[in-house]
């Protein structure tokens, strides 16, 4: 079974997939964004918030997974109001970089909204 991710939202907004040790839980969404980029059909949108925005550093662990996902045709949009909280505005791609209302559109056109 191949379910279709293309028309659907991923929302990113901690800084890691589930809850525990930091570093499984970054590892965790490595492995889970890695997966999602070997799919034929890709997220329509990776939207990332809060503390999920250190996830989009240039630096991050999950950084090659995203920019394969961005390769693959998914749209990264991450909150400027939480890149300027956490002092990250200058450490992920400027043509990623969204506002709130783009975050909502994004959700609103998507069949499928999957949070972690």
């Amino acid at each position: 079974m191949n379910p279709d991710f293309h028309t659907s939202a991923l929302v990113i907004s901690s800084a890691g997939m589930g809850q525990g040790d930091a570093t499984l839980c970054q590892r965790l969404l490595g492995n889970y964004l890695k997966t999602l980029a070997e799919l034929e059909t890709p997220p329509q949108s990776i939207l990332f918030y809060a503390a999920g925005v250190k996830m989009a550093r240039h630096d991050s662990a999950c950084r090659a997974e995203l920019d394969l996902l961005a390769k693959a045709g998914s749209r990264l949009v991450i909150c400027r109001t939480c890149l300027d909280h956490y002092g990250l505005l200058d450490q992920v791609p400027a043509t990623e970089i969204g506002n709130m209302l783009m975050i909502v559109e994004a959700q609103g056109v998507a069949d499928k909204v999957i949070s972690l």
